[in-house]
């Protein structure tokens, strides 16, 4: 079955950097576009990121735009969200996102907090 497993949450002083990774599995990584949402507290859940399943094309939220990078490794199954210049503002749960065979999958979340 799929599995998403996102890592590299924590703490982070406004101004600093955490990279974000969501391992797969259960599918055919290469072929589909992955995407990272967040959710704030007391928010609804938002897309960050998208990347296609070649890698040559991503969208980003105007929020983040210029901060934060999406990015995918074919080899390691992997997709990462680098984010640089953190606000206040991004404090959220961390989700990664594939669509396989129709239906949506979701990983468990990996906590982001901005915070000084």
């Amino acid at each position: 079955q799929v599995q998403l497993v996102e890592s590299g949450g924590g703490l982070v002083q406004p101004g600093g950097s955490l990279r974000l990774s969501c391992a797969a599995s259960g599918f055919t990584f290469s072929n589909n576009a992955m995407s990272w949402y967040r959710q704030a507290p007391g928010k609804g859940r938002e897309l960050v990121a998208r990347i296609t399943n070649t890698g040559s094309t991503t969208t980003y939220a105007d929020s983040v735009k210029g901060r934060f990078t999406i990015s995918r490794d074919k080899a390691k199954n992997t997709v990462y969200l680098q984010m640089n210049s953190l606000k206040r503002g991004d404090t959220a749960v961390y989700y990664c996102f594939v669509i396989w065979r129709m239906a949506t999958h979701w990983g468990p979340g990996t906590q982001v907090t901005v915070s000084s």
